[in-house]
């Protein structure tokens, strides 16, 4: 799949999911659109994609989402941050 293709896909699997599982009392209370989803970071190697995608909402999710080319299918893995912290 074109890189620009993929991340595009990315995008809108981002939307649909937050706007199916976001918190309704959330004081933000809105769907998201794709001008809300950007791109961390991705990689194409030979066939496939991956991709980690976030959202302006500060709701510390992350999405890793991975395309297969060999098998046409698109794996999405949704996380939240739950701290940060720096070890010395």
């Amino acid at each position: 799949m074109p890189n620009d293709t993929f991340l595009d896909l990315c995008k809108d699997i981002v939307v649909k999911y937050f706007n199916e599982h976001h918190d309704k009392t959330d004081a933000k209370g809105t769907e998201i659109t794709k001008d809300d989803v950007f791109v961390v970071w991705s990689c194409k190697a030979l066939q496939n994609n991956k991709a980690l995608v976030s959202t302006t909402v500060s709701d510390g999710m992350y999405y890793e989402i991975t395309h297969n080319g060999d098998k046409n299918e698109t794996y999405v893995d949704a996380y939240k941050k739950w701290e940060n912290f720096c070890v010395k």
